[in-house]
């Protein structure tokens, strides 16, 4: 069972990419797109008071008819945001993506924000757990017939 800090080093992209809460929707969309990310923190210096997705995008600024370039991040955001720490495992982490219906956790270590994890990142991470205990099982099987 692999801990949060595990999967941080396992990826490929570790930047955490945030936009302050008085910044537009429109704003926050156009950064999503350019750094290929489906959420973004929202923050005030280095405090975290929100998290804005495209699924805030699609359900609070899309479906209710407002001007993304008129409406502040702050009024669309998820808050207050759920967070794991490094010493977290990826059950953990997934048990609570599951049961709060998440797509992102940030992480935090002694008060700062240091990264960022999916339920991709997630998902990938218990694929690659479960692969090496398969290759372990075969190589088990295969010593105890030659």
């Amino acid at each position: 069972m692999n801990t949060v800090a595990h999967i941080l080093r396992s990826k490929s992209n570790q930047a955490v990419h945030s936009i302050p809460p008085t910044a537009s929707v429109l704003e926050a969309i156009k950064l999503m797109a350019e750094k290929s990310i489906g959420a973004l923190l929202v923050m005030e210096g280095d405090q975290v008071v929100g998290i804005v997705t495209e699924r805030d995008y699609a359900r609070k600024v899309i479906l209710l008819g407002r001007a993304s370039n008129e409406t502040p991040v702050r009024d669309i955001m998820s808050s207050p945001v759920m967070y794991v720490g490094l010493e977290q495992s990826n059950e953990e982490c997934m048990a609570l993506i599951t049961k709060n219906r998440l797509r992102h956790l940030p992480v935090i270590d002694t008060g700062k924000v240091i990264g960022i994890i999916s339920i991709g990142d997630l998902v990938k991470d218990i694929i690659s757990d479960q692969q090496f205990v398969i290759q372990q099982l075969e190589h088990y099987i295969r010593g105890e017939r030659s």
